[in-house]
């Protein structure tokens, strides 16, 4: 049993080093040996895991799209708010994008052009802010002149879009920079918001994923 402890310690340390170094040098220019020697281990070691850089990538994005969808519940058809819902799914995944180093690498892959892969986590995200917004759609939560559309791709914008420019300026931080885009964004969206007795915009802090 320790022993198999031990492999899966190395092989998640080997999947960390992969994601920080694909974070400094993108995918292609990651070399094996900066990942093992960043995981603590041997060439062989890393071998015995993985067979070539290409699998060690794919495990980058499996693990962080396994983080992903952890995030992104399902928004059930009687959640009291699907907006608020949005809004805060956003914070807590912009916050993780800021704390766990393989979610980052696993969205950064997407863009990569180094890289081809077939997770492309941002298209997941954009497919699960449409879902969300659906359901504020059919309860006749949006605002009338609201383009689903657009605010699909402007949530998916600027939680993936505040993270990487905030790599090299701390004033993107992504997640100052999406409570900002929220409470610019969450009034725009609703229809009669004070009528209808929703919550106010968010604050300044981040929401929590459940109302």
């Amino acid at each position: 049993m320790a022993k198999q402890d031990r492999a899966v310690r190395t092989r998640e340390e080997l999947i960390r080093s992969a994601a920080m170094a694909f974070g400094r040098s993108g995918f292609g220019l990651s070399s094996l040996s900066d990942i093992s020697n960043g995981a603590g281990v041997s060439s062989g070691a890393l071998h015995f895991h993985f067979s070539s850089k290409r699998e060690l990538g794919e495990a980058v994005e499996s693990a962080a799209a396994e983080t992903l969808h952890g995030i992104m519940a399902p928004c059930p058809p009687g959640h009291p708010d699907p907006l608020r819902l949005l809004a805060d799914t956003s914070h807590l995944l912009s916050q993780r994008l800021t704390q766990d180093v393989v979610l980052r690498a696993g969205f950064a892959l997407g863009g990569d052009a180094a890289w081809q892969g077939g997770a492309e986590l941002w298209l997941q995200w954009r497919g699960w802010v449409a879902a969300t917004l659906a359901v504020a759609g059919e309860r006749g939560e949006l605002a009338a002149d609201v383009s689903a559309d657009a605010v699909v791709s402007a949530v998916t914008a600027a939680v993936v879009g505040s993270e990487i420019l905030g790599r090299a300026d701390a004033e993107w931080s992504s997640c100052r920079a999406v409570t900002q885009f929220w409470s610019l964004m969450l009034p725009r969206l609703r229809v009669r918001a004070e009528e209808a007795g929703l919550p106010e915009p968010v604050s300044n802090s981040p929401a929590t994923l459940r109302p």
